[in-house]
């Protein structure tokens, strides 16, 4: 009986070692991919073709492509001209650390305001099948791929869609509406400075034509010019100009900055000297009774006529600095009906899919040679152990 039990535990003994070890070894494999080699080599090329037969049944994609220089800043004569300006020079000063605009154009590309206006002008609600006009402008984003080159500067446009001639518009669409854009927005340093001495220059010439006309009507007073002299009127209305620019500058820069800013402080310094030296020369003329309504008329016309001068200067500058910059958009490559589609990649789609069933059968057939020795042997011990 021993004698049996120990010819039992010998037989056992192999078949325990043997589930220790349920891997494969390299000959093993080899043998299993060998046996099967027609099956390795028929399955993927079959699945290669029916995956190249099925890209035919996808709609073709054809991508077109433009690329444009955005406008160029150029500052050089605006630095120059405002430092004989006394308070004034300041005014543009915070304008000038400006950046390239090249990301806002980009963001501004990609703005509902543009891209609304190319789902209603190629009706992409329909062409996409949207139901709202926010699902239209998701699947243009997506169709849409707006780059800046980081060493070029240049900004290029792609755009997919499956008619080529839509492609191709909708690309050149997007430079067209960046043109609408730059011309109705103030995006650059001169820009900026245009669009702020443009109002100005507006609000003083009103000021200025209301000022003559009451000055005007009170008469010319050869007394008045002598108790206050010509000279001493028009150095108090240059004093004053000044005074108005330092104060514009500071509400500028209290939108940004703090009042305990050193900048802040320097500028309420720089007003408060203005204001002191302004109510000194009010104050020397302050007990002159006879005629002071004519001399503060005319103080004040040669106040308004000083400011009409040095922001007529600042806008002709800031309208030369604009023009420099380019504000036309330099196209180099304009958007063409695309010749060849882009998607699907058909060649690509073969082979991958080819080598994908392939890969996917190199892992089965020995995956199920494993699973099916280790049922082969528990079966085995479930035999023997009866």
């Amino acid at each position: 009986m021993s004698q049996n039990n120990s010819t039992s535990q010998d037989h056992l003994a192999p078949l325990d070692q043997q589930g220790d070890d349920d891997g494969i070894d390299l000959l093993e494999l080899l043998t299993i991919l060998a046996a099967r080699w027609r099956l390795l080599l028929v399955a993927p090329l079959a699945a290669g073709t029916l995956a190249l037969g099925g890209s035919y049944l996808i709609a073709p994609t054809y991508t077109a492509k433009t690329t444009f220089l955005p406008p160029q800043q150029q500052q050089s004569s605006a630095a120059s001209a405002l430092a004989s300006l006394g308070a004034l020079s300041g005014l543009a000063g915070g304008m000038a650390g400006i950046k390239s605009p090249a990301d806002q154009y980009v963001a501004l590309m990609q703005s509902n305001n543009v891209e609304d206006r190319i789902v209603d002008r190629f009706k992409l609600m329909e062409e996409y099948e949207s139901k709202y006009r926010f699902e239209a402008r998701n699947t243009l984003e997506k169709n849409v791929r707006i780059s800046l080159g980081k060493k070029d500067g240049l900004i290029t446009v792609e755009v997919d869609a499956k008619n080529p001639q839509m492609a191709a518009d909708i690309a050149n669409m997007h430079v067209t509406e960046l043109r609408r854009l730059t011309s109705e927005l103030a995006l650059t340093e001169a820009q900026q400075r245009r669009a702020f001495f443009e109002g100005e220059l507006k609000r003083t010439q009103i000021k200025l034509v209301e000022a003559q006309q009451i000055l005007q009507s009170s008469g010319f007073n050869p007394g008045a010019l002598k108790a206050e002299p010509k000279a001493a009127a028009e150095g108090y209305a240059t004093l004053k100009a000044q005074a108005t620019a330092a104060e514009i500058k500071l509400q500028t820069m209290r939108r940004s900055l703090a009042d305990t800013t050193p900048e802040i402080q320097q500028q309420t310094t720089l007003l408060g000297a203005l204001r002191a030296q302004l109510s000194k020369l009010e104050g020397a003329t302050s007990d002159i009774k006879n005629d002071a309504d004519y001399i503060g008329r005319y103080r004040e016309y040669k106040y308004q006529e000083t400011l009409f001068e040095l922001f007529s200067k600042q806008f002709e500058i800031a309208r030369l600095d604009e023009s420099r910059e380019g504000a036309l958009i330099q196209v180099i490559d304009i958007a063409t009906r695309p010749e060849h589609k882009s998607n699907p990649k058909r060649a690509s789609i073969a082979l991958t899919s080819t080598f994908a069933f392939l890969v996917l059968m190199l892992i089965y057939f020995p995956t199920m040679h494993i699973l099916q020795k280790a049922k082969k042997i528990q079966a085995i011990k479930q035999e023997l152990a009866v």
